[in-house]
C-alpha cells in the first residue's frame, strides 16, 4: 500500500474527522488513518459527554461541520440538540449518542470519498529541509508508506508532529505537569426524577443551581455537579481514593443513562507507555470504588447498572506544538482580536488540578463574549507542510485548559483541514496561504468569524 495523496491526516478524532471532511470538500484527494476501529475520538473511545459548547452565552458562535453533524445526529435521534447547562458552567451543552455518532462519521466520509485507514498507527515520519516527504503507518497488512503534500496531525497528543522534529513542550510552565486523566463510566437505569427531587429538596448543598430550581425540574437531559460533603466524607472513610472535590455527571440523550465524570488520575504522562498503562489500571480502580459510592449515597442510583468504562482513559492535555504564535490566557481572558482569526471560542479556562483536588476556571468578563484562534497556533515555522489540529495545538498550558473541547476542537478542524485543501492544490506552505482567501472558504462553509 505505497499511495500518495493531497493530505494526509493522522488520528480520526473530532479534529481529525472535521479536518478529514473539509480537505475532501475543498477539491482535495483526502486519507484519513485511525488506530481504532471507529471514529470519533475521544467522544467514541473515551465516553466524553455531553458536547460543551457551541455557544457564548445566548449566542451560538460555532457553526461549520460541528453543526452540521449535530444536525445529522438529531435527524437520527441520537441528540437531544443544544440544551441549557444545569450545572451552571457554560450557557449550553449537546448531548448524543456515540454510537450514533460513529455512524453519522463514517456516513460523512463516504460521501466526501475520503480514505478511511482503522486499526493504523503512524510508526515514523521521514522529513528533511523542513518538509515530510512520506510517513510510515504499521497495521495488520504490515508497515507501508503514504505520502502527501499536506500532512495533519490530529493525534490529540502530536504524536505526528513530534515524530517530525518540531519543537513541543508538555505540561505546565512551572513542573511540567499535565492536567489529570478521567476514565468516564457510562450508566442506565438512574432515577432521575428521584434524584432532581433530592436536588430542589436540598438546593443549598448545590451552590451553581441556586436560583434555577425552574431549569432543574424542566431540565431533559439533567446534568449535575455537587455532592462534595458526600465525596468528602467518603474519602475521609477511605472508601474513595479519587482526589477530586465534587461529583459531575452529565444525562445522555437516552433518559436515565448518564456519563459520570469524576474519577482523576495524577502525575502520570498520557504520552508514555508505561504510564498510560498504569492510569487506565487505576481509573478502572476508580470506577469501581465510585460505583459502590454511587449506589449507596446518590438518590437515584440505588438502582443504576454500569455499561461501561472508557473504554480508554481520556487525556485533557500531553504536547503542545510550540507554533509560529502561542494562545495565552491573556489573549482569551481580554478577547483579543486576531487578523488571522479562524475560528471563534468560548469555553473558559478549566484547569483540573495536576497534584490532586480542585479545579481552577476562568471565565470571560460577560458570557456572551466570546474569543477568537489565530491560524499561527496551527503550524511551526521548522515545517513547512505540516498543520496540528484539536488540543494539542499551540498553546499555554492555561490556554490549552480553555480550547480543548469538542466544539472549538471540531473547528480547529475544520480551518486545518480547508488550510491544508488550499495549500496542497495551490502548491504552497502552509506559511504561504492567502489569509484572506482562507476565511472567505470557512465563512462560505458556515463558520462563524
Amino acid at each position: 500500500m505505497n499511495s500518495k495523496y493531497d493530505v494526509c491526516i493522522a488520528g480520526g478524532g473530532v479534529a481529525g474527522c472535521a479536518a478529514a471532511i473539509a480537505a475532501a470538500r475543498n477539491g482535495a484527494k483526502t486519507f484519513l488513518i485511525e488506530e481504532c476501529g471507529y471514529l470519533g475520538g475521544s467522544l467514541t473511545l473515551c465516553g466524553v459527554g455531553p458536547m460543551m459548547t457551541y455557544f457564548a452565552g445566548k449566542n451560538q458562535i460555532i457553526k461549520g461541520i460541528g453543526e452540521e453533524i449535530v444536525s445529522r445526529l438529531i435527524s437520527k435521534n441520537g441528540s437531544c440538540g443544544h440544551i441549557k447547562d444545569t450545572t451552571g458552567y457554560v450557557s449550553y451543552t449537546t448531548p448524543f449518542s456515540s454510537e450514533i455518532l460513529k455512524l453519522v462519521l463514517d456516513e460523512m466520509m463516504e460521501e466526501e470519498n475520503v480514505q478511511v485507514l482503522f486499526h493504523t498507527s503512524v510508526a515514523k515520519a521521514f522529513y528533511e529541509e523542513g518538509k515530510i516527504r512520506e510517513i510510515i503507518v504499521s497495521n495488520c497488512d504490515g508497515i507501508s508508506k503514504i505520502q502527501g503534500k499536506i500532512f495533519i496531525d490530529a493525534t490529540g497528543d502530536g504524536d505526528l508532529a513530534a515524530m517530525s522534529g518540531v519543537l513541543m513542550t508538555k505540561g505546565r510552565k512551572i513542573d511540567g505537569q499535565m492536567q489529570p486523566m478521567t476514565m468516564n463510566v457510562k450508566y442506565s437505569n438512574i432515577n432521575i426524577e428521584k434524584l432532581k427531587s433530592y436536588i430542589l429538596e436540598h438546593i443549598e448543598e448545590f451552590p451553581r443551581l441556586t436560583g434555577k430550581e425552574e431549569l432543574i425540574r424542566s431540565s431533559e437531559p439533567m446534568a449535575v455537579a455537587g455532592f462534595s460533603k458526600q465525596i468528602k466524607d467518603a474519602i475521609n472513610r477511605n472508601e474513595l481514593s479519587i482526589p477530586r472535590e465534587e461529583l459531575l455527571f452529565f444525562e445522555t440523550n437516552i433518559p436515565g443513562e448518564v456519563i459520570v465524570n469524576t474519577t482523576r488520575v495524577i502525575g502520570l504522562d498520557p504520552t508514555n507507555a508505561f504510564d498510560l498503562t498504569k492510569a487506565e489500571q487505576i481509573g478502572r480502580k476508580q470506577c469501581f470504588e465510585l460505583d459502590r459510592f454511587l449506589h449507596n449515597e446518590i438518590p437515584g442510583f440505588e438502582k443504576a447498572i454500569m455499561e461501561y468504562t472508557g473504554p480508554k482513559i481520556g487525556a485533557r492535555s500531553s504536547r503542545q506544538l510550540v507554533g509560529v504564535y502561542t494562545l495565552t490566557a491573556e489573549d482569551i481572558l481580554s478577547h483579543r482580536s486576531f487578523s488571522t482569526k479562524i475560528c471563534l471560542s468560548a469555553y473558559p479556562i478549566d484547569i483540573h488540578n495536576p497534584s490532586g483536588a480542585g479545579t481552577e476556571s476562568a471565565f470571560l468578563s460577560d458570557p456572551n463574549y466570546s474569543y477568537e484562534l489565530p491560524y499561527e497556533i496551527l503550524y511551526s515555522d521548522k515545517m513547512d507542510n505540516m498543520l496540528v489540529a484539536g488540543r494539542c495545538v499551540s498553546a499555554s498550558f492555561e490556554a490549552q485548559a480553555a480550547i480543548r473541547t469538542t466544539p472549538t476542537v471540531f473547528a480547529l478542524g475544520q480551518a486545518a483541514g480547508t488550510a491544508a485543501a488550499l495549500c496542497a492544490l495551490q502548491n504552497k506552505k502552509v506559511s504561504e496561504i492567502d489569509i484572506r482567501e482562507l476565511q472567505e472558504k470557512l465563512m462560505e462553509q458556515d463558520v462563524i468569524l
